[in-house]
């Protein structure tokens, strides 16, 4: 059911947010998915009568043409947290053309789902005062606006009243209104609220049906198929299983990171902390006395404009340092089981953020248990799937994570291989429980891993480079769009040349 290929980046965005802070923390409801039937009544003149309900699940729509677009968009879902709204997903971003009165800039879209207890005109309030306390004011209908709350779904009935008309009148007409709230859905029905949605669509084939009538066109705000992205590996640690040690000084740093940008490198991953298979957790402090230094170094390097930052870490207070520094994006191995507040903590960074599946920690991981599976691509896409929701609830949205599978990390030789040529079936498995979390930016890793060694006879880490190009190869043309290699030059132009290739076929191969 998977309405389009192309993904969300939202790197470029996170340059501006760098410089924001949340003045508050704020700690999700946990969701309560026993949704009640309808408590709302319809009177003979069709109006609505409210009385006290239970929780109710709600689609709310969000757009903005004014100003700082995306910080309307956080200090907007920060506002409904903080009144009670517990929101569970979040669409994708699309920029559109304004619709109705066109001379006026570009609309940002986005939809959430979520939970409240409100009754619908006392939620319809509440979003009007944080319209209010955003900056918009009174004017031309359809015209530009800082930020629009919409409802469009609320719990399982309609509504009609002078105020509030629900589903949302207009939606119908809308793609990109409807283009987010597909999203916020699965490929299967997952209860009985979200049946209802599908037949208030008015259409046999429910939401799908009513979002292929309209054209089922992306507006995604930027397309990723386009172009793979290269992620270059910097490590600072004296034991990681590839270049341990090889870079002991901050010159030796900033030479090393030089080389990757000038091999074709997009982002640069550093990284202070080492996860190789039994490596030894060091403290904070002392993680933080490897990166600093090196972060600090960074303004030496003009070749970094327009390029992006990651520090690979699973230790929040890590992560907040590195932002401070600059570093645009947070690569944690763990996806938050290490470190409980990393969740919170990049929820208020609003930075992107690399989940990537891991069993254990890096001195566990490799255990039998945790490298048993029973089918290793839908395992992997429910678990990292469930992170991925948790890390939702926290305060993080769809549009802002990357989802890592995990190769080497928990997994033996041939769950590897089953990895790298089951990229589509992990999309697909993502998409069964939200088609946002299928759109999110896919990162493959298998950069001179063991596995590799293992198949071809190599024992030196540098020696699997050739195999790395095939396997970067395999994953890119499975539909991966970053790719995280210590040899940047050679997977660099194996991903040109994969590029090349699904431009020519139009598409994965398959």
């Amino acid at each position: 059911m998977t309405r389009f290929n192309h993904i969300l980046p939202v790197f470029h965005l996170a340059l501006k947010e760098l410089r924001r802070k949340n003045a508050a923390s704020h700690n999700p409801l946990r969701p309560i998915y026993a949704v009640q039937s309808s408590l709302l009544h319809s009177s003979p003149d069709n109006t609505v009568v409210e009385v006290h309900s239970e929780v109710q699940e709600v689609v709310i729509a969000l757009g903005s043409n004014v100003g700082d677009r995306l910080k309307h968009f956080n200090d907007a879902l920060h506002m409904m947290r903080k009144s009670g709204i517990c929101i569970t997903r979040h669409g994708c971003l699309y920029e559109t053309k304004a619709a109705y009165v066109t001379d006026q800039p570009n609309f940002l879209n986005s939809a959430v789902r979520g939970l409240t207890k409100l009754a619908p005109h006392d939620l319809l309030s509440l979003l009007k005062q944080i319209e209010k306390d955003l900056g918009r004011k009174d004017g031309t209908r359809y015209g530009p606006r800082p930020i629009d709350l919409d409802i469009l779904f609320y719990g399982r009935v309609k509504i009609a009243s002078e105020a509030l008309t629900v589903p949302h009148e207009r939606m119908w007409e809308r793609p990109f209104v409807v283009a987010p709230l597909i999203d916020l859905l699965g490929s299967s029905v997952d209860n009985d609220t979200v049946a209802t949605w599908h037949s208030l669509s008015g259409c046999h084939g429910g939401l799908f049906e009513a979002w292929k009538r309209l054209g089922g066109e992306s507006l995604l705000l930027v397309d990723w198929s386009k172009k793979t992205y290269l992620m270059g590996v910097v490590n600072l640690t004296p034991d990681s299983f590839s270049d341990g040690g090889k870079l002991s000084s901050v010159d030796d740093a900033i030479s090393q990171i030089r080389l990757l940008l000038s091999q074709g490198a997009d982002i640069i991953d550093i990284g202070a902390q080492s996860t190789r298979p039994l490596a030894h957790r060091v403290s904070v402090s002392e993680e933080l006395d490897r990166l600093l230094p090196v972060l600090e170094a960074i303004p030496r390097i003009p070749e970094l404009e327009g390029k992006f930052l990651s520090v690979d870490t699973f230790n929040s207070e890590v992560a907040s340092e590195a932002v401070k520094r600059g570093v645009h994006i947070i690569n944690d191995v763990s996806a938050g089981q290490i470190d409980s507040n990393m969740f919170q903590v990049v929820a208020g960074l609003e930075v992107p953020y690399v989940v990537m599946h891991m069993r254990g920690d890096p001195s566990t991981m490799q255990d039998g248990e945790n490298t048993s599976y029973g089918d290793v691509c839908r395992d992997v896409a429910c678990e990292l799937g469930a992170r991925i929701s948790e890390a939702e609830l926290s305060g993080i949205p769809a549009w802002r994570m990357i989802a890592d599978p995990g190769i080497g990390f928990s997994k033996r030789t041939s769950q590897n291989l089953e990895i790298l040529m089951g990229v589509p079936r992990i999309r697909e498995e993502f998409g069964s429980r939200s088609l946002a979390a299928s759109h999110a930016p896919l990162l493959v890793g298998p950069s001179r891993k063991r596995f590799l060694g293992e198949i071809c006879g190599h024992s030196s880490p540098i020696e699997r480079d050739p195999a790395t190009v095939a396997a970067v190869t395999a994953g890119i043309l499975g539909g991966a769009n970053i790719v995280r290699a210590h040899n940047v030059r050679y997977c660099s132009d194996a991903a040109k040349l994969c590029d090349a290739m699904l431009k020519k076929g139009g598409g994965l191969l398959g």
